[in-house]
């Protein structure tokens, strides 16, 4: 008579090894109580999401705030959606925003005693709990046809049924041992199935780690755990690798909730102990008055690609993602002025529920705290390596004068209260790039806007005169009184008290004349330290800058 290990042996004939021989092949993990093993468990099909970017930081979160670990293990068993190279780019975007694992894939090599973390070189374990499985009861070869899983379908949608193989759809789940052997050894295509003992009539305790108890319905899909190119689906590999990498803790989206009774399922039938799940909110975004999920296709924000290429500090991405992930750490921001995410002690039940907006004006608010608060030399360097990637103006710009781009940037920066003008590196060519000749240039060709009260003939006098008030060797207390005394003879107001009082008797306040100075430097109303600028200018360039401006009037 043929046996079920008998069948087991023909279909894994080179399987020498059992689940217990693998239980100490990968032993429980020696962490203090309490610490928790996540993972982040990425396909390689194309760019790293920003979901998946916000998960990543959770759970490696999650770990360090446990003193556990976080892992990378690569799930790459669809084949066909893989593409070339990304495993190694998801690594090295994931170190860009200072997410470094503790083991696992890291592109080129690996690290730990729990892998291979490469799903497709983990075939024997799986093809290992499977034998085990069909021994077992648990899984069975299935060899339906894709004429008979259509077939299937269609009847099911005409009774209103539930879709799927199971109970007395599922055509192949008591075909007899023997046969079963037979059809395998006269080489018929199959896959191998999960025997599912569930009922979909039945309800299912369950606990997530930010919803509370749920009551799901329970599993009784036989779904396929072995595909026939000899692969595992990612349902059942999953399974098997966070049980044997002993994970404690899957943060996932919350897309895959529904998918939370096969898993328990699964793991309840193999006798492994379920991790705790927590199902994280998706990012949403607003589109025609609709909230959505973010979208590979339709937004440039869902990949992290965006935010690098458009030169925003990874950091503070993590910092906004971090407001969306807990609903007190902006609480925690203004109490503590504290952005070193290190400091902030993360808790999933401070987790909203629902998917939250992704607010780019936000995001810029915190980008650009975090790059006020950078000294100048960080924000030098971190900002020319931005640009030799993707901006030319801004490296030509730099490597004329490394120095003086450094001076530029401490504007106003090194203070209690630094200026907050840059929210990403490509914001900052634009802003400075008055400083380079060439382009002043090209913006006075455009024309300078002046206040439009102020008659061109009162600006050219003031200019001329003001050539003779720059005193750029005195300091700036000094050098605002030279511009006062300057203003006064032109009738500008230098008391801001009494031009408020009553402005009618003077032609301006002595902003307006500092403005008209800001101008024809800067070709800008709105800049930093004007004294700064001038001075980085210097004496000989802020003249020549005036007499154009004069001629072009």
């Amino acid at each position: 008579m043929i046996t079920k290990i008998d069948l087991a042996n023909l279909i894994f004939p080179e399987i020498t090894e059992n689940i217990e021989d693998l239980e100490n092949k990968y032993p429980v993990r020696n962490l203090k109580e309490g610490a928790y093993v996540t993972r982040f468990a990425p396909s390689p099909t194309g760019f790293l999401h920003t979901g998946s970017l916000f998960t990543a930081m959770i759970a490696n979160k999650i770990a360090k705030d446990s003193e556990g670990i976080f892992y990378l293990r690569l799930e790459d068993t669809d084949t066909k959606r893989e593409i070339e190279g990304s495993a190694n780019t998801l690594v090295k975007q994931l170190h860009e925003f200072n997410i470094d694992i503790d083991e696992g894939f890291m592109g080129d090599s690996f690290k730990g005693i729990y892998g291979p973390y490469v799903q497709s070189e983990r075939k024997n374990l799986y093809r290992t709990v499977i034998k085990q499985m069909i021994i077992d009861d648990l899984a069975y070869p299935c060899f339906a046809s894709e004429e008979e899983l259509n077939k299937l379908r269609e009847e099911q949608t005409e009774r209103k049924e539930i879709t799927g193989y199971y109970g007395k759809y599922a055509i192949y789940r008591n075909l007899s041992t023997e046969e079963a052997y037979n059809r395998v050894k006269n080489g018929d295509p199959y896959v191998i199935r999960f025997k599912s003992k569930g009922n979909h009539e039945n309800k299912i305790k369950a606990k997530d780690e930010i919803r509370g108890e749920l009551l799901l319905t329970e599993n009784d899909q036989d779904i396929v755990i072995l595909k026939s190119d000899g692969l595992p689906t990612y349902h059942f590999a999953h399974v098997c690798d966070d049980h044997f990498m002993r994970t404690n803790l899957v943060t996932r989206g919350e897309e895959w909730l529904p998918s939370l009774p096969l898993h328990l399922d699964l793991f309840r039938s193999l006798g492994f102990k379920a991790p705790k799940y927590a199902h994280l909110p998706v990012i949403m975004k607003m589109d025609e008055g609709k909230r959505r999920k973010l979208s590979k296709r339709k937004d440039g924000e869902a990949s992290v690609d965006y935010f690098l290429e458009k030169g925003y500090e990874p950091y503070s991405l993590l910092v906004y993602l971090m407001t969306i992930a807990n609903s007190n750490y902006e609480d925690f921001l203004v109490s503590q002025k504290d952005y070193d995410l290190n400091h902030f002690k993360f808790s999933l039940k401070k987790m909203s529920l629902d998917g939250a907006l992704f607010d780019n004006e936000k995001l810029n608010f915190y980008a650009k705290e975090i790059l006020s608060k950078m000294k100048k030399e960080e924000i030098a360097q971190k900002s020319y390596e931005w640009a030799k990637k993707y901006d030319q103006n801004l490296k030509n710009f730099i490597e004329k004068d490394y120095s003086r781009y450094e001076t530029i940037l401490n504007i106003e920066r090194e203070k209690k209260n630094p200026r907050k003008d840059y929210a990403k590196y490509s914001d900052i060519y634009e802003i400075i790039k008055f400083f380079d000749n060439e382009e002043y240039n090209k913006l006075l060709a455009n024309g300078f806007i002046f206040n439009e009260t102020i008659s061109k003939d009162v600006i050219k006098s003031f200019l001329n005169e003001y050539k003779n008030y720059l005193y750029l060797e005195e300091d700036e207390n000094a050098w605002y009184q030279h511009i006062k005394e300057c203003a006064s003879k032109f009738n500008f107001c230098t008391d801001m008290k009494a031009y408020k009082a009553d402005p009618t008797p003077y032609i301006g306040s002595i902003n307006d004349a500092c403005e008209i100075i800001r101008v024809v430097m800067t070709a800008r109303k709105v800049t930093p330290n004007l004294f700064a600028i001038l001075s980085i200018l210097g004496k000989e360039e802020a003249l020549h800058r005036i007499d154009l401006v004069i001629n072009a009037l």
